[in-house]
């Protein structure tokens, strides 16, 4: 694998500056404005047309995105997956002072791997709101500058750290150190801070959505360049093979073809944001009521929907993690995931329509189920499914160190993906 390979740089360089799931949103309506997308807005009446190319969001931080079909309510094709990440957030109050020094109070956001947000160099990120004239204005914020650190305790006074392993308290052990004690308050810094980024008085900022996050940049590693570690792979990178399927997405399919980002997925995705709400349905009803119910009613019956979320890889220290027979491999493929319990939405029928879209784009596939002894995660995958009544399937890329700060996949699957997704939207 070339140590400049454009496709990989790309994502790499969408994952920068996507911090949160708000900036990876603005990030990708800025590529489907420049490929020629029209923007929604669910409050206006819409007038779509055969072969038209829209995008819309909810709350800045999810997104759907389409090309309509050529026949609008034949079927629809759709690639689903998240925006978010596991991470540490601050609290509305964060700031306090102990112990000689300035610190800010954080949340657990998702199944934070929680050692590995220790000793690295982190900044903040998100959305801040303004009082307005007329009513509140949102506006995006990221500090460049590393701005906070949550530091280990010496090994000197945590003798036992390498043998009984590192246990974080989420309340006494992450508050972040953000300067030494001042006269200032925490909160009033870092308001001036917001301030001067922002080009408003601090009496201004009425809210506050801020997250931590790595200010390392994600880099190709290997050899050969095989892989890639990066924070938030799971999953931004699913986004951005969907979205290089559907911008290159140019033939007049009879099918509507689809996206659809999803923050709130890492919380449980009961939101109005979330997969849990009807925003996707809702989407899909009204780019069939020239129709009418009936006809849309039919083209759920015939769509299909791929579950687009990271897998696990078998990692070579840890193998008696996975079944023996399910062993996915990084650049071996992306993986079909399925579990009994119906923690994944895969079925026979819809694992051997994506194997068999795999054997058409000439990609390897693989397949992942979790050990009968252990719990099995889920993805979006299961509540789309129960809310359309559509065929789905859960697939992704094969990964280590998952909802790590920083985590690793293979460069060659990512490709592959992508070029999966595209035979699908073809």
């Amino acid at each position: 694998m070339e140590k400049g390979n454009k496709t990989i740089r790309n994502l790499l360089g969408f994952i920068d500056r996507s911090p949160t799931p708000f900036h990876a949103v603005q990030e990708m309506t800025g590529t489907l404005s420049d490929k020629g997308f029209n923007e929604l807005k669910e409050t206006d009446a819409w007038n779509l047309v055969p072969n038209g190319r829209y995008f819309l969001t909810r709350n800045d931080s999810s997104l759907i995105a389409f090309v309509v079909g050529s026949k609008p309510c034949e079927k629809f094709k759709i690639i689903g997956a998240h925006t978010d990440s596991p991470n540490l957030r601050l609290k509305p109050n964060a700031g306090y002072a102990k112990n000689g020094y300035l610190q800010l109070g954080v949340e657990v956001y998702g199944g934070v791997l929680l050692s590995t947000w220790t000793d690295r160099d982190l900044s903040l990120a998100g959305r801040v709101i303004l009082a307005g004239k007329k009513k509140p204005i949102s506006k995006l914020i990221r500090f460049e500058q590393t701005l906070l650190r949550i530091p280990q305790l010496a090994i000197h006074l945590n003798r036992d750290v390498n043998k009984k392993g590192l246990i974080l308290n989420a309340q006494n052990h992450l508050p972040p150190i953000f300067s030494v004690q001042k006269k200032s308050a925490a909160d009033e810094i870092l308001k001036k801070m917001i301030s001067r980024e922002l080009k408003c008085r601090p009496a201004d900022i009425i809210g506050l959505e801020l997250s931590l996050y790595d200010t390392q940049p994600g880099t190709i590693a290997g050899p050969e360049g095989e892989f890639v570690f990066s924070g938030r792979l799971d999953n931004l990178a699913s986004c951005h093979s969907a979205m290089q399927a559907l911008t290159e997405s140019t033939t007049k399919d009879p099918a509507t073809r689809v996206i659809a980002f999803y923050d709130h997925e890492e919380v449980g995705s009961e939101t109005a944001q979330g997969a849990g709400s009807p925003f996707l349905k809702d989407v899909l009803e009204r780019i069939s009521l020239d129709e009418g119910r009936e006809s849309f009613l039919r083209a759920l019956a015939k769509s299909f929907f791929i579950s687009a979320d990271m897998a696990h890889a078998v990692h070579p220290n840890y193998a008696d993690k996975h079944d023996t027979e399910h062993m996915p491999l990084i650049n071996a493929g992306p993986v079909i995931k399925s579990n009994a319990g119906q923690r994944y939405a895969t079925d026979a029928v819809s694992s051997a329509w994506f194997e068999s879209l795999c054997r058409k784009a000439k990609i390897p596939v693989q397949k992942f189920v979790v050990r009968s002894d252990l719990g099995c995660g889920s993805t979006i995958g299961p509540v789309t499914a129960a809310n359309l009544g559509i065929r789905t399937v859960d697939v992704g890329n094969p990964m280590l160190s998952m909802h790590s700060i920083r985590e690793m996949a293979g460069t060659k699957d990512h490709e592959s993906l992508t070029r999966v997704f595209k035979e699908y939207f073809r």
